[in-house]
């Protein structure tokens, strides 16, 4: 599925892997981002694991520095904490992401990424 205009800048593929019955609590999704593509500002509230499997990619936490991430890179963001993440500029990402809902929620989503904050 696209990924959804409130959520996403730019070409974004949404292939969801699998989600959990309750009582269970996890999902996860292949996500494809076309360069120069990102996720808003969001957090999740158990935390997100990130596993890069093609491609370039920028990850950011609030007030954090921006950071590279290729293939093979497993990023964790602890519960609650504010972040994005996308494609390079010049060079698409695809990552699986994990992530739990608690209260039947597992994201809650922001204010979009400006293009300052993009290029870092």
């Amino acid at each position: 599925m696209k990924g959804p205009i409130d959520w996403f800048t730019g070409v974004v593929r949404v292939d969801p892997m699998f989600a959990a019955e309750e009582p269970g609590r996890v999902s996860g999704a292949h996500v494809t981002f076309e360069p120069g593509a990102r996720t808003a500002w969001h957090t999740h509230p158990a935390g997100q694991t990130l596993i890069i499997t093609s491609g370039l990619g920028l990850v950011q936490v609030d007030g954090g520095s921006l950071e590279q991430v290729r293939p093979g890179d497993v990023v964790w963001f602890p519960a609650d904490e504010k972040h994005w993440h996308g494609a390079s500029a010049t060079v698409a990402m695809t990552h699986i992401a994990i992530q739990e809902a608690i209260n039947g929620s597992a994201v809650t989503w922001m204010e979009k990424v400006t293009d300052e904050q993009y290029q870092g």
